[in-house]
């Protein structure tokens, strides 16, 4: 069995085997894909394949769509020549469900897979083509945050983005600033309107796109480079628009217990592929089976009918409202919890974690009790469903292997918003106080305990990257609460503070401290 265009049609052995194949005319899919194309996806990895090219074959399959999706990737071209090309820009999709089953899904809307190498002129055309044509609606985006930093911490422009502005529109040669090019080339081709939309997981993430966009194009602007009127282009929404989103989705790496599941399946050629750039890539990828899309609701071209397989188009307020509700409540205060605390008691998977009692009451009760009554509601999706999702679905996937260890990463970055907002929400109502949080003091005080770096049994362990740690160590306990932008308030303003330190007293008594204090406060806050 091949994961080829030829080696599909044996529909037979494929679908014995429990596999989903496409139903469309993939052939004719691909000639109205290059003829039309609809929508381009800039980052050819895993989160892409498991998502954006599910939604898009939901969408063929329903007869929604008679275009597919182009991918272009534009930092790792192997990515593009090693798997998707032979493969026929095939992938299975394997969703690792909470109940131990399985699905397993050919994924078939990707069609016109690109390589954004402006040394290779053939290559590039090829993506030119697509932005020349009138029909292209989205340009969307998974690159990492970092995909578009053009400027340093303190707004200097980097290297790359100088050299890119002094070379123009048609020679830039970093990442964002060849898509900056390309939707230059799109303007001087008939300014035809268009979306651009990051589907990043970062805060406000249409802004970061805009921002470095508008860098060149004012740069080019500004040195005559660029064709008169592009930064009006640019900065009309009528024309070209910058949506804000929230995604969602677990989608690890290629897990080998599923590539041998396929192997046994009868599936050939699925070796997994290292990158020169240390990209790890396979024929497959393996996720989560939930998944959230909001999008602000702004498409100068017309809109991809996503709202028909479940993603939620908006205003601008509500997707931020739902970023929000997760950030603040619903996902990653649980999960930082779980970090803390798995940490300490030795833990190495998140869903391990769940098995435990005392872990799983804290984070059921830190949601469901404390956060709930402060949550942002933002009307499209019932904050109580999203966390049910989490509690019950996510969290405890044993398919999942995310670790506390790499959560803990950042924490200090994180707890303002995971934890700060919540304490200053208690603070601003007149029918709640800070006096009735447990578990985020409880919390608050594992990471001080976490930042000796000694477990529950006495046991060394090596901290979790953090931008902070090496001035986080010099100070006491004390010391550390009182910065407020820690945790975005003053904790000793009232009783916060100091019944944070008098928890992480407890905790720090000597082994076995972390479990028995642990079990006092989660069963004292349930009572």
């Amino acid at each position: 069995m091949l994961l080829t265009g030829k080696g599909i049609l044996d529909k037979k052995s494929f679908e014995e085997k429990g596999y989903i194949l496409p139903s469309y005319d993939r052939n004719e899919i691909k000639k109205a894909t290059i003829e039309n194309p609809e929508w381009i996806h800039f980052g050819a990895g895993n989160i892409f394949r498991a998502f954006q090219g599910n939604l898009c074959d939901r969408l063929l399959e329903a007869g929604l769509m008679k275009t597919g999706l182009s991918v272009c990737e534009g930092f790792d071209y192997e990515i593009v020549e090693k798997m998707y090309r032979p493969h026929d820009d095939l992938s299975i999709l394997v969703t690792l469900k909470a109940d131990g089953t399985t699905e397993k899904k050919v994924i078939g809307s990707i069609v016109n897979s690109l390589i954004l190498d402006r040394n290779n002129e053939a290559e590039f055309k090829k993506v030119e083509d697509v932005f020349e044509k009138d029909s292209l609606k989205m340009v969307s985006f998974t690159i990492t945050e970092k995909g578009y930093v053009v400027k340093t911490p303190d707004g200097e422009l980097l290297p790359q983005t100088v050299k890119d502005i002094e070379a123009g529109p048609d020679l830039s040669s970093g990442y964002i600033g060849k898509v900056a090019g390309l939707l230059h080339h799109r303007f001087v081709s008939g300014a035809h309107p268009v979306a651009f939309v990051s589907m990043d997981n970062c805060s406000h993430n249409g802004d970061k796109l805009y921002d470095a966009i508008y860098t060149f194009a004012k740069g080019w602007t500004d040195n005559g480079k660029a064709k008169e009127g592009f930064l009006e282009y640019v900065t009309d929404p009528s024309k070209v628009s910058f949506p804000w989103s929230m995604i969602d989705k677990i989608t690890p790496r290629p897990d080998e217990s599923v590539s041998k599941a396929l192997l046994k399946d009868g599936i050939e050629d699925l070796a997994q592929v290292v990158t020169g750039k240390n990209t790890y890539v396979a024929p497959f990828v393996n996720a989560e089976e939930t998944e959230y899309l909001v999008i602000e609701d702004k498409f100068p071209n017309g809109r991809i009918p996503l709202d028909k397989v479940g993603v939620i188009y908006t205003d601008r307020e509500t997707v931020d409202k739902v970023e929000k509700m997760k950030v603040c409540t619903c996902l990653n205060p649980l999960h930082t919890a779980l970090a803390i605390y798995g940490c300490l008691l030795g833990y190495t998977t998140i869903h391990d974690e769940m098995d435990d009692e005392d872990l799983k009451n804290l984070v059921y009760t830190l949601g469901q009790k404390e956060g709930m009554k402060v949550v942002v509601n933002p009307g499209v999706l019932k904050p109580e469903d999203f966390l049910n999702a989490v509690l019950t679905k996510r969290l405890p996937n044993p398919f999942m292997p995310d670790t506390p260890q790499r959560i803990a990463c950042d924490t200090s970055q994180k707890l303002p918003i995971r934890f700060g907002e919540t304490i200053k929400a208690y603070r601003q109502r007149e029918d709640l106080s800070t006096d009735s949080l447990i578990l985020v003091p409880l919390v608050l005080a594992g990471w001080l305990r976490y930042l000796k770096g000694v477990d529950d049994k006495g046991n060394a362990f090596e901290l979790s990257p953090d931008p902070k740690l090496s001035e986080l160590k010099g100070l006491s306990a004390r010391e550390i609460l009182s910065k407020q932008e820690i945790i975005a308030n003053d904790l000793f303003a009232d009783g916060l503070g100091e019944r944070v330190l008098s928890i992480y007293e407890e905790l720090s008594k000597g082994d076995g401290a972390v479990r028995e204090v642990l079990h006092k406060y989660v069963l004292k806050s349930m009572a």
